[in-house]
């Protein structure tokens, strides 16, 4: 059964709660004290076979081998995929050509009120970004640099965006790879991958944390998908790889940045529990977890949301803010395939924040109340209308998750979804989303059948 859920108007906190607007549907007066409870009994029977995050999941898994390939996309999901782009049926067949011709981000430009903001106009200087090329044409050639540096505001930019878009690149590969079957493509990921890891030494910079935490995703997920899909990535190579993982990205994000604005720690948790799913370091795996759930920062759960779902950056601006949930999601995702599920932790809080989040970039009012960050660095008096209604593609994969397999409509996000599908090229985020996610039958993940 899905739930639907819709603001409504409500005279307090807890009356009216539920109010029949149709079969099988609910309306929602959307206020801290309704969405939680509304979550906690949504949520209380569904998660009961799963692997309870806050029940201490990272021990209780402690003896179990990973899944692989086991980062964002499942062996059984992957060939569902397939079967839908070999069928010529939508929206699969359209946002395989967006993968395949992806188009350049939509812009970012500011408005008037938007260039007045507290964040600085980002320039760039040092070794530049190139012009948008296809990172999935077989023509496309990786930059890696040795010493990559990472300023503030990616100022300095010397190699960062190359290895960004070179992430994205070798993601992109892996993926053509498992759906055509063309050896050509797996040769382009593990060329993109076997340079970098033959090249790289260190990255450096103010902003070395955030960029390893954005782009590491990508190089894993290619990494897991050439390793688990007989890609005849040589072993010697997978090694020199694990290696680049270990010794340069670890070190840099292993303490994650607690007095940061909270999308930093989330970037290096997504990229932490991807690092230790494929180097099957459950070490690594469990740090990323309790961060997620206990750590002191910005980006952990239970501070990057209130309980009524007001991010952290929600008074700085809603590109950030969607920046920090959908690496959240990233990290969701990944523990679901291990059998962890981080997406119901502290009463489902990363459902209450896309939730938020969506209502006012949609246009709608929602409650706010200032939010004073960890260490007291940051401190938002209002929401902002920076870069409102700008969708970042986080939305199919989290409307995926909580609709499809949970049972929830998730009414905003979907609607984000369903307006800006497919969701197209990100070197921020992982992108197509709706070729990944969309219409994913429940069942293909162990967590699943369990449940």
């Amino acid at each position: 059964m899905n739930n639907h859920i819709s603001p409504q108007k409500s005279n307090s906190m807890t009356d009216g709660l539920f109010h029949p607007v149709g079969r099988n549907q609910f309306a929602f007066a959307i206020n801290p004290f309704a969405m939680k409870i509304l979550f906690v009994i949504l949520f209380a029977v569904g998660s009961a076979g799963a692997c309870s995050a806050d029940e201490g999941a990272p021990s209780s898994q402690a003896n179990e081998a990973f899944v692989h390939p086991g980062l964002l996309h499942s062996r059984a999901e992957l060939e569902f995929i397939r079967q839908k782009i070999d069928s010529g049926q939508e929206p699969w067949a359209g946002a395989w050509e967006e993968l395949k011709t992806p188009k350049p981000p939509r812009s970012r430009s500011r408005s008037n009120s938007e260039s007045r903001s507290r964040s600085r106009r980002r320039s760039y200087s040092g070794r530049s970004s190139r012009p948008f090329v296809n990172v999935s044409s077989l023509d496309y050639k990786p930059t890696p640099l040795a010493n990559v540096v990472r300023g503030a505001s990616n100022d300095p930019n010397i190699g960062s965006s190359d290895f960004s878009s070179d992430s994205i690149a070798a993601y992109s590969h892996a993926l053509q790879w498992f759906m055509t079957g063309e050896v050509a493509h797996a040769e382009k990921s593990i060329e993109i991958l076997n340079a970098w890891s033959s090249t790289l030494k260190t990255v450096s910079g103010h902003d070395a944390r955030l960029l390893i935490g954005m782009a590491g995703l990508g190089y894993c997920n290619a990494a897991e998908l050439l390793r688990h899909t007989n890609a005849g990535w040589k072993p010697d190579d997978q090694e020199e790889f694990a290696r680049m993982l270990r010794d340069i990205f670890y070190p840099v994000i292993q303490d994650f940045y607690p007095s940061a604005n909270g999308n930093w720690d989330a970037s290096m948790i997504q990229t932490m529990i991807a690092m230790g799913v494929y180097l099957d370091d459950r070490e690594m795996f469990d740090r990323a977890v309790n961060y997620f759930l206990h750590g002191e920062g910005n980006g952990a759960i239970e501070n990057y949301f209130n309980e009524f779902g007001e991010c952290q950056e929600s008074g700085r601006d809603q590109a950030h803010t969607q920046m920090g949930m959908g690496f959240l999601a990233c990290a969701c995702e990944i523990a679901w395939k291990q059998g962890v599920d981080l997406y119901s932790a502290a009463d489902n809080r990363l459902a209450l924040g896309f939730e938020y989040t969506a209502k006012y970039n949609l246009g709608n009012d929602v409650p706010y109340e200032p939010y004073t960050s960890f260490e007291n660095r940051y401190h938002y008096p209002e929401i902002s209308t920076i870069s409102r209604g700008r969708f970042a593609p986080i939305y199919e994969r989290i409307v995926h998750h909580y609709r499809d397999r949970m049972g929830l409509e998730m009414p905003y996000c979907f609607q984000v979804a369903k307006e800006r599908r497919p969701e197209g090229f990100s070197t921020t985020h992982i992108p197509w989303g709706t070729l990944m996610f969309y219409g994913l039958p429940p069942g293909l993940n162990p967590i699943e059948i369990k449940r």
